[in-house]
């Protein structure tokens, strides 16, 4: 297994080894001693898997105070470009995003810890999309920013957003409250 920093503390690159041979493929796609000793110690208490058709774009949301949560997302089947944005106020990479695409073939996982909002976008023409959470949703922690907001200027890689009503009326990146500080470590 190789982990990668990306240029974003905190958001870590996972590619598991993956064993192929005639009769496919196997890998580990989690195992607790291993994602401990590479920087990732939090437990995960909630698997969510999602599918979307390519233009769809969800997200970028998060989760505030005792529901806030960290994610580890991959992809089952399709490719989708990743996102998430630091949203802990002080960072020194505040309001920042960094952005991979994630698919099948290569089995990449992304590690986004607390303080990001994240979403994605479906690049291929169907696309299952796996991630380990932290903390159970809770609707009244819930919290979205808008996908195009004019000041995080993300490229999504995608012509016409398929965007949820829900996603619709999200904030806009300069309203969002001040729910997560960075502390130097």
């Amino acid at each position: 297994m190789k982990v990668t920093k990306t240029e974003i503390p905190g958001l870590l690159i996972v590619q598991p080894d993956v064993f192929n041979d005639s009769r496919g493929y196997f890998f580990e796609s989690y195992n607790k001693n291993r994602y401990e000793g590479f920087g990732i110690p939090d437990d995960f208490i909630q698997d969510n898997i999602s599918k979307s058709s390519k233009g769809t774009v969800r997200g970028l949301h998060y989760q505030v105070g005792g529901k806030a949560q960290g994610k580890l997302c991959q992809v089952i089947e399709g490719e989708v470009l990743d996102v998430a944005v630091d949203i802990r106020f002080n960072s020194p990479t505040f309001e920042k995003h960094f952005s991979l695409i994630l698919n099948s073939k290569t089995k990449s996982q992304l590690w986004i810890p607390i303080g990001f909002a994240h979403g994605f976008s479906v690049l291929s023409d169907e696309a299952i999309f796996s991630y380990k959470c932290t903390n159970y949703y809770s609707k009244a922690h819930e919290r979205s920013i808008i996908f195009n907001d004019t000041d995080l200027k993300i490229d999504w890689k995608i012509e016409s957003p398929i965007v949820s009503e829900k996603d619709l009326q999200a904030a806009n990146f300069k309203d969002i409250a001040k729910d997560f500080v960075f502390i130097k470590e």
